[in-house]
């Protein structure tokens, strides 16, 4: 699988925030821009093609998971998973969390 390094990735830190500098590093240094890492929040859902990062295996993650976004359907923006509930993603890479 090719992966599209341009594309929009969001982050899931899982209630790590103190390894979100960690993951940016990581994630930029196999591939990824900077300026398109974004924090996922519950309000709002990348579209299909995008990527998800998520810091695993919580609560002590050592790598992120990459995914990539393959549909939304709608879901209500409550609880701590909000609208990503309702993604379809498909496992597309690993990255070490050094």
């Amino acid at each position: 699988m090719e992966i599209d390094h341009s594309k929009k990735v969001y982050v899931f830190v899982h209630g790590r925030a103190d390894l979100r500098g960690k993951a940016a590093s990581a994630l930029a240094s196999f591939g990824f821009r900077e300026e398109n890492l974004e924090d996922a929040v519950p309000e709002r859902t990348g579209a299909p093609g995008d990527y998800m990062a998520m810091l695993w295996m919580p609560p002590n993650p050592d790598h992120i998971k990459i995914q990539e976004i393959t549909a939304v359907n709608d879901a209500p923006a409550e609880g701590m998973t909000g609208r990503w509930k309702g993604v379809e993603k498909k496992d597309v890479a690993t990255v070490q969390l050094s």
